[in-house]
């Protein structure tokens, strides 16, 4: 099995890379990031993981979570989709096993949080201990996660000023995008939230009280993600209303315009039909003024439909 990175990662912060994931430990602890795609992979996880940890890695399709096994931590977490030609909204997984001398990693798409944990561990700057290191890496998916909701703000902020302003401005064909997104988002955000309070319970290994407090300031601010998605859906679903509202009074307003004209129009229709039917005794039909009179009746018939309109103030 060839992983993505190996690294045995000492107390004071530096770490040594490991060609061999299976090489005698010589750190304080070793982490092994692997691509779930590579061949060899699911098989040295099977030989390497107890069996409930391995089946957990090995899942195509994760939800985040947080539970105790076989003295070690089995975690699932989301981070955004930041690969190039994709949503961020399309949240990737990453799967962890932690113990207190190994921690691996699995995931299927590339996740630019453990990219950055490589680069600091390659820095000679890793985090001292596998508590530490976990801290960490949940710190960078939820930065990553906060610095897109305040985006996604940004974005819903600018559209209301345009929408008040211009409802058919066609910025505002961005507002089923942005629904779609907030959707994607809110169905992994909420969990991962539990899943980082779950980790605060004393009883799960690995984690020492430095770290469950570091943890605990994460959740936090995973939990307020969670709220400010929840306020971006709702205004969200305003401003969709709010769209309807006018669509639906804009058609009201033209229907009604119509029916004005009709109803203007309607007796001098009747009339013209009257006189446009081709049989013998027809008056006029002799007499070359008839049509002006016929044209005059009709605009009068027409005018006192008007009239009468603005008296009922039907308009």
């Amino acid at each position: 099995m060839i992983p993505i990175c190996a690294f045995d990662i000492f107390a004071d912060g530096t770490s040594r890379p490991l060609s061999d994931p299976d090489a005698p430990r010589t750190g304080a602890y070793r982490w092994i990031h692997c691509d779930l795609n590579a061949p060899g992979v699911t098989d040295w996880l099977d030989a390497t993981l107890p069996e409930t940890a391995a089946e957990a890695l090995q899942q195509v399709e994760t939800r985040p979570r947080a539970v105790g096994n076989s003295g070690g931590l089995v975690l699932a977490f989301r981070g955004l989709n930041l690969n190039a030609g994709q949503s961020p909204e399309d949240m990737v997984a990453i799967r962890i096993w932690a113990s207190d001398t190994l921690i691996v990693t699995a995931r299927i798409r590339r996740i630019y949080a453990a990219e950055e944990m490589r680069a600091q561990v390659e820095a000679q700057n890793a985090p001292p201990n596998p508590a530490a290191f976990l801290a960490a890496l949940l710190e960078n998916l939820t930065d990553r996660i906060e610095d897109n909701g305040v985006a996604l703000e940004d974005r819903l902020d600018a559209l209301e000023d345009v929408l008040f302003v211009d409802d058919t401005d066609p910025v505002c064909e961005t507002l089923p995008e942005l629904r779609r997104g907030a959707i994607r988002l809110s169905r992994f955000l909420a969990p991962q939230a539990n899943a980082l309070h779950a980790l605060l319970d004393h009883r799960l290994p690995v984690l020492d009280d430095e770290a469950r407090e570091d943890i605990g300031e994460i959740a936090n601010r995973a939990q307020r993600a969670v709220e400010e998605l929840n306020a971006v859906r709702e205004r969200l679903a305003a401003l969709s209303d709010h769209l309807d509202m006018r669509q639906n009074a804009r058609l009201s307003r033209n229907s009604y315009a119509l029916s004005v004209v009709a109803a203007v129009f309607l007796p001098m229709g009747f009339l013209t039909g009257l006189f446009g039917v081709n049989v013998a005794g027809m008056p006029g039909t002799e007499n070359p003024m008839a049509f002006v009179w016929l044209t005059l009746a009709s605009l009068g018939m027409g005018g006192a439909v008007w009239l009468v309109l603005r008296l009922l103030k039907l308009y």
